[in-house]
């Protein structure tokens, strides 16, 4: 009789219910864990919003999976190489005999981790320049539109626009971003070429990336590598406001200027209006004032000047009187001119071709001695204009004014401000005004 083995009488089994019993046991006997170890084969999430990668240590490796909706939620963005803790349940995947951990959250492995990747990404920005002073621009002192990215919710924006209207109101626009999880870095970096983009808005002359304070996991997606370059590339100038004073983001170190706060990143934007309205005013006061004082020198020295040149009616009154003279003496002497122009009538009464040329002749004399007259006065009165014009100028030269500006300076009594002539006169004590060519000054002899 043949030998029956004792495999034949065990049960049999499908394959699917070989993998459903391991995928039992192991979720059974582990549940939920937590897990350290560092990321590899990290590609980013699937099309699908799912992420598939490795954990490992130095000895051994297990595979993980990070559905859509939790890796949505992570506080930073996973790179190849970054040592993190995992916390999720530990199954199989019987499509390929394989076990896995589904990761329901995951963080960095502490601060140092971070700090380490932080440092590395921080040198290599270094070295392709993009924090090299040269490329820093200043930034506009009035603006008249200002971008602000930073969430739409929360204190920092309030803090801001609260800050530029009270300074100086102006036109700001907020382009809403997420500013920690996943998605945080790629809104971020969107925002910031969206601004500098040609837009159907318009453009602002200075940009704010803000939010408030946070731990390092918190403020990670202002380390990553495309927020930082798209800070670098902006042609508008860009102030970070990243967490509290004591927080560095890699942006800052991109940016044109970095604020403490969000609230002094507003102070830094614009202005404060009321002092520029007062500091307006009093170059106005200022401008005024020195126009008054300008105005009162020239009027002072033209009515000095009037005082010494003589006055012009006076240099006219001499041949005014002469014409008078001879108006005077042409009505006596007309009267006694036709007396005898009547006798020569009567004389040549029988003489009509004789009396007619007597009296062409004789008006030919008046005419030519009216002529002589009109010549002499109209010659009078160049002469004393020529005279007025070089007695001017002769005034002018000698002026004390035009030695004053040779370098000289005049010395007046600081109560009657008569000149002050002598050393006699410049007793110890005494109030004096120094004149110059473009001012006066006060002093007092000791």
């Amino acid at each position: 009789m043949p030998e029956i083995s004792p495999v034949h009488n065990q049960i049999e089994y499908s394959v699917t219910e070989v993998s459903g019993a391991i995928k039992r046991v192991v979720e059974d006997a582990f549940g939920y864990v937590r897990v350290r170890g560092e990321l590899s084969g990290y590609r980013g999430a699937h099309s699908s919003g799912h992420c598939y990668f490795n954990l490992k240590d130095e000895k051994a490796a297990i595979n993980a999976v990070m559905w859509k909706g939790n890796f949505q939620k992570l506080a930073f963005r996973p790179e190849e190489g970054l040592e993190v803790v995992a916390v999720g349940k530990v199954t199989t995947y019987p499509g390929k005999s394989n076990y896995q951990i589904v990761i329901e959250h995951m963080e960095p492995a502490g601060v140092g981790a971070l700090m380490a990747l932080l440092e590395k990404r921080k040198a290599m920005l270094t070295a392709e320049g993009l924090f090299a002073p040269e490329r820093k621009q200043l930034l506009p002192f009035m603006p008249r539109v200002i971008g602000v990215v930073t969430s739409p919710t929360g204190a920092v924006i309030r803090d801001i626009l609260h800050r530029i209207r009270d300074r100086f109101p102006c036109h700001v626009i907020v382009w809403p971003v997420a500013v920690q999880g996943e998605a945080a870095a790629g809104q971020i970096a969107a925002a910031i070429r969206g601004f500098n983009a040609e837009n159907q808005f318009p453009k602002p002359d200075v940009l704010i990336v803000a939010r408030g304070g946070g731990s390092i996991e918190d403020l990670w997606a202002f380390n990553e590598e495309e927020v930082v370059r798209a800070a670098a590339d902006s042609d508008i100038p860009l102030i970070s406001a990243v967490g509290h004073e004591t927080d560095t983001t890699l942006i800052d170190y991109a940016s044109d200027v970095r604020a403490p706060t969000p609230t002094a990143a507003a102070e830094m934007a614009v202005p404060v209006r009321e002092e520029w309205r007062l500091t307006l005013l009093e170059h106005h006061r200022r401008l005024a004032r020195g126009i008054q004082r300008e105005l009162q020198q020239k009027e002072e020295a033209l009515s000095l000047r009037a005082r010494q040149l003589p006055r012009l009616l006076n240099a006219t009154d001499t041949a005014a009187q002469r014409l008078d003279e001879w108006s005077e003496r042409l009505h006596t002497a007309l009267p006694k001119l036709a007396a005898l122009k009547q006798a020569q009538l009567e004389r040549f009464r029988l003489q009509p071709h004789s009396f007619l040329n007597g009296i062409n002749r004789h008006a030919k004399d008046v005419i030519t001695s009216s002529e002589r007259l009109n010549e002499a006065y109209i010659r009078g009165l160049r002469d004393r204009y020529r005279k007025v014009l070089e007695q001017g100028r002769m005034l002018s030269t000698l002026n004390y004014q035009e030695v004053l500006k040779r370098g000289y300076t005049l010395v007046l009594d600081g109560e009657t401000g008569k000149p002050v002539t002598s050393a006699e006169q410049a007793t110890s004590g005494k109030s004096i005004k120094i004149r110059f060519k473009d001012g006066e000054k006060h002093a007092k002899l000791i």
